[in-house]
């Protein structure tokens, strides 16, 4: 009789799956950011001040709070402090909205390295501030 018993394989097989499973999100890396699941709206203006992170082309970092002077630069911050600064707000409050403002021309690699710091210092998601789209009338 040759015939092979198949059945010690499937069982190192479904634990190997298992030991993959377990290990594949410990593997992931990144930054966490809560995508909209619909087109974007507008940011509601009876939201409770929201902590807003603007960062300029050159690089130059300033936190504000309150979405309606969001205009305004407010405090410049390095991007050393801004982990204490962010850490203090969201101490005192740790429901309080992250969005994060970047010039369109700053590089990527920079908007990552900023909403990195704000979720060490304990942001649950971070927002993108973008401008609407402008309307052709075609």
């Amino acid at each position: 009789m040759s015939e092979i018993n198949v059945v010690p394989y499937i069982d190192v097989m479904l634990v190997l799956l298992v030991i993959f499973m377990a290990t594949a999100p410990l593997l992931t890396q990144g930054v966490q950011v809560d995508l909209p699941k619909a087109p974007s709206e507008a940011i509601p203006d009876n939201q409770e001040d929201p902590l807003v992170i603007s960062i300029r082309q050159d690089g130059a970092i300033f936190v504000n709070l309150g979405i309606q002077n969001a205009e305004e630069e407010g405090t410049r911050v390095t991007i050393y402090s801004l982990n204490d600064q962010a850490q203090k707000i969201l101490n005192a409050r740790p429901e309080v909205p992250v969005y994060v403002k970047a010039d369109k021309r700053l590089e990527y690699g920079e908007v990552i390295q900023v909403m990195t710091v704000l979720q060490r210092a304990g942001a649950q998601s971070v927002g993108l501030i973008t401008d609407p789209p402008e309307l052709t009338g075609e």
